[in-house]
């Protein structure tokens, strides 16, 4: 089949090409490739994706360009979009709330748009856990009210799950939409808490701690998100929203005392106030993509953080 995976060259998206073009498919990867953190990181991706000489392009383009996505509509009769391209990120998002609503719910709606025009039935969308905002119950089910985010990125995200909504029940198209926790593994964004962590340890610098380390995230290895990507691809849905993780939650403390071990490095922390829009927890049900995506992972993160520590040696060495 062809797949558009919008994001490809980025750190799921690209592990998502990897999948697909393995198994056979044919992939076009959309991307900006925007300095949100070095486009080197992004390029890297794309020579490995390209390395396997498999049929994959690569389509630099930007999501609130309409005029782009539509010619490249025009050009390729695409089967699927696995559509994980947005501006990313908590923090960021609140010194930038305008960007994020405009990449982010204007960039889908150009996605859901052209896919409608062009005959795509069937769409994979990206959400977050970030959407549950401060839940007062754990863990977290699909069938919770989301209807208080605490971040601008969280509210785009809501945003576009409505919109994802909107475009099965006007439109007839087949939508699956994924609420990601807390991924890692092999190029993980260099901003993100572990990859980030693991290279300041490595200098010897501190690293920044918000809070009193309390905090808990489902921590979730990328072979695993990636499995129940791949899975919704194989079946029909009409509208679902599916929570992808690992139901394990780590507290900001408990990783730290991981990440000495895994490394061998005693971390110097720097205490900072808790950061706004950051949730005191995410956990995430997974019982319903169990039964309907037969999801199952496996990767716990005492298995997972010496992989991605593997990772970052070799990146370092050159290999």
């Amino acid at each position: 089949m062809n797949f558009l995976v919008t994001g490809g060259a980025g750190f799921i998206g690209s592990h998502v090409c990897e999948r697909l073009l393995l198994s056979g498919h044919s992939v076009w990867a959309f991307d900006d490739l925007n300095s949100f953190y070095e486009p080197a990181i992004k390029q890297r991706n794309l020579r490995h994706l390209q390395a396997l000489a498999k049929p994959f392009e690569f389509v630099f383009g930007e999501l609130t360009d309409r005029a782009g996505l539509r010619e490249l509509f025009a050009q390729v009769r695409f089967d699927q979009v696995i559509h994980l391209a947005a501006r990313a990120g908590v923090r960021p998002s609140i010194e930038e709330p305008a960007l994020y609503q405009r990449v982010n719910v204007e960039g889908t709606v150009n996605v859901l748009e052209e896919a409608r025009i062009r005959g795509v039935k069937k769409l994979i969308l990206a959400s977050s856990s970030s959407v549950y905002g401060v839940n007062s119950k754990s863990p977290f089910s699909e069938g919770d009210p989301i209807f208080h985010p605490i971040s601008p990125y969280a509210a785009s995200k809501l945003a576009c799950e409505a919109l994802g909504h909107v475009y099965h029940h006007v439109y007839g198209l087949d939508i699956a939409m994924l609420r990601f926790f807390t991924v890692y593994g092999p190029r993980q964004r260099p901003d993100l808490a572990i990859h980030k962590f693991a290279r300041l340890m490595r200098a010897g610098k501190p690293i920044p701690v918000f809070g009193d380390g309390s905090t808990a995230r489902d921590y979730t290895y990328i072979s695993d998100i990636v499995d129940g990507v791949i899975a919704c691809t194989q079946k029909e849905f009409g509208f679902e929203i599916f929570n992808l993780g690992e139901s394990q939650t780590i507290r900001l403390s408990y990783l730290i005392e991981l990440l000495e071990k895994t490394l061998g490095i005693k971390p110097v922390l720097n205490r900072l106030p808790p950061q706004p829009g950051d949730v005191p927890l995410t956990c995430a049900n997974i019982s319903k993509a169990r039964e309907k995506l037969g999801y199952n992972p496996c990767v716990r993160i005492q298995k997972g953080l010496p992989l991605f520590v593997e990772w970052l040696n070799g990146q370092a060495s050159g290999t």
